[in-house]
Order: structure tokens, then sequence, then C-alpha cells
């Protein structure tokens, strides 16, 4: 039987009935979201599950929303399951004044760097992740430089003329 979306949706409600929410299937990714405390859960069921097997992580990343209140961080886990070359999408989202995520390294070995990263631009704390300090970003800096906290152009600056960038 080949794997797909609604097989792997039922497998995921029967496992954690009513903690999974967002199902929706964007070019034919299927993506979900669920509560932060049950991230390490979710990723092993889904690993270790002989149907669904998704036992490579393909990425990691953080996103900053931040209108969302009290969900202003976002860590997306993209899962690829190569018997059968199907991918999926999980979310969890985080306070950005408490942006704690339990680490996916005990399961994942990529996840060491793709954590330092996220944990480098938008400030996630992975709890329990071997050594995450910054990776591409020097020790010094006291801001996460991908969170949407600040202007991309400062307006009032009169140094620069607008004709020289085609707004003129």
């Amino acid at each position: 039987m080949s794997l797909i979306n609604d097989h792997i949706r039922q497998r995921l409600s029967e496992k954690f009935p009513e903690q999974l929410t967002g199902f929706e299937e964007t070019y034919g990714m299927l993506s979900f979201e669920a509560p932060r405390d049950l991230n390490l859960k979710v990723l092993s069921f889904l690993y270790d599950d002989e149907e669904l097997k998704f036992r490579f992580l393909t990425d990691l990343c953080g996103v900053h929303y931040p209108t969302q209140q009290e969900r202003e961080i976002a860590v997306v886990y993209h899962l690829h399951n190569m018997v059968d070359n199907v991918r999926i999408r999980m979310k969890i989202f985080a306070p950005v004044s408490k942006p704690d995520v339990y680490t996916a390294t005990g399961l994942f070995s990529a996840a060491n760097w793709m954590e330092r990263e996220t944990y480098d631009f938008f400030g996630v704390n992975f709890v329990g992740h071997p050594k995450l300090k910054r990776i591409l970003n020097v020790d010094e800096m006291d801001y996460f430089p991908l969170r949407k906290e600040f202007p991309l152009e400062d307006q009032t600056r009169i140094d620069k003329d607008d004709e020289m960038f085609g707004r003129g």
C-alpha cells in the first residue's frame, strides 16, 4: 500500500486525538500543528511507526510571527519517508517570552546544527541540546537578527539619495 496523506492524518489522529490541529495540504504536502510540549512524542511516533517511517529530518527552521500573541515563534519540521517518498511538515509555536522547545537531537542527528542555527537567528531555546550556542553570529550579539523586531530601513536617514536606489 502506498502511503497517502489521508492515512498519515488518520494514524496521527488515532495516536493523538484532538491534540494535533491545523491539518492542511499545500501542493500535496500534509502540514499540521502540534502542541509545543508534545513535539518529541509526535516526532518519535512518526519515526518509530512501521507504516509511517518518517526517519529523515530534511529541515528544521524558525519563523517569527510578531502579531500572533503567545505564538510569536514557530519551529517548523520537514520530515521525509524515503521508502515511500512522502514528505510532511509539522509546526509548533512558542511565545517569544519563553521560547523553550525540546530538542530533537536524540532522534535526528541532523537536528544538532539546524537547532543551533534556529537558536542563533530566532532565540529558540532547545531544551536538552548538547551544545546550544551561536553558530553563525558572534557570541556578543544580544539580539536575534531574523526576528521582525527591527525596521528594514531607517526612514530618517538623510545621507543617501533615493535616486540611487530607484525610488526617486
